[in-house]
């Protein structure tokens, strides 16, 4: 029987040294200088606003101060051109994937993609909103007697921004701010509408009447119907909290009180809705 022939052990080959071209590539890339390395996602701090419109319009507000900007990829790309630096001091953006701004965000916030971190606007005073009626024949003012929903508040500025109107008032103790998913709901109205808070509303409504101001309060029992408001002039729309409507307090410093022509089995609407179809019948 004849034996197996068996193959000769090779062993290891020894390796061939770097072509010269390979070399030169490597010390090109280690000569190259790093990336600075993004933040730790964890230790971003949380944004104040949320959603494309309320983003957008704070980013070109000057009177907004933007500390951060974060943003998916998808959407930067989309957008680009609506957040270019231009002459307003702003920071480089910070690109995310969602599911970061989702952690970074309050749960369930639908921020689409887009969220910002900012200083709150400048403080609005109700002499400030005295002071702009004064120089014009026709002023119209809005005051929200503890409206607390923040859906429902920037939902109204987004009415009281899209008539145009001179300002909002609310009490500064029931107010929700100005940021969040008010700032969301309101599509950019708050970087807009100058709101003021007061201790006092009807300290505040003694003042706005002293210089010429008819107070309007919009409630279910009240004489007259909004068809009667007239138009022109400087006036106050005054509105409850859905539920409890005007404070009796609120009411007695009215001049005049005035209803909705709803009936039926749903004889009310939400305080944003009424807000909207009485500013319609003011300035329509």
């Amino acid at each position: 029987m004849k034996p197996k022939h068996r193959k000769p052990f090779k062993g290891h080959k020894k390796p061939h040294p770097p072509r010269r071209d390979e070399a030169k590539h490597d010390r090109s890339r280690q000569d190259r200088p790093r990336e600075p390395a993004a933040p730790a996602r964890e230790n971003l701090p949380r944004p104040t606003l949320f959603g494309i419109h309320a983003v957008r319009e704070a980013w070109r507000n000057p009177e907004r101060y933007v500390k951060a900007l974060y943003v998916t990829e998808g959407l930067l790309k989309d957008l680009g051109e609506d957040f270019q630096k231009g002459t307003l001091k702003r920071p480089a953006p910070t690109i995310l994937p969602k599911h970061d701004i989702d952690r970074l965000c309050p749960p369930g916030a639908v921020h689409q993609g887009i969220a910002m971190l900012a200083d709150n606007l400048p403080e609005v005073f109700l002499q400030d909103l005295i002071i702009k009626a004064a120089g014009q024949d026709n002023s119209l003012i809005m005051m929200l007697d503890q409206v607390t929903d923040p859906h429902n508040v920037g939902a109204i500025l987004r009415s009281a921004a899209a008539f145009q109107i001179d300002g909002v008032i609310m009490q500064r103790k029931h107010a929700p701010e100005l940021t969040g998913v008010l700032a969301k709901t309101a599509c950019g109205a708050v970087e807009h509408m100058p709101v003021a808070y007061e201790t006092n509303l009807s300290r505040a409504l003694e003042e706005l009447k002293e210089n010429g101001h008819f107070v309007y309060g919009l409630d279910e029992h009240g004489a007259r119907g909004i068809g009667e408001m007239k138009k022109g002039g400087k006036v106050v729309l005054v509105l409850g909290a859905e539920g409890d409507g005007l404070r009796r307090l609120i009411k007695e410093h009215c001049d005049a009180l005035v209803r909705l022509p709803t009936g039926g089995a749903i004889a009310s609407l939400n305080v944003s809705n009424a807000a909207a179809v009485a500013l319609y019948a003011l300035k329509g």
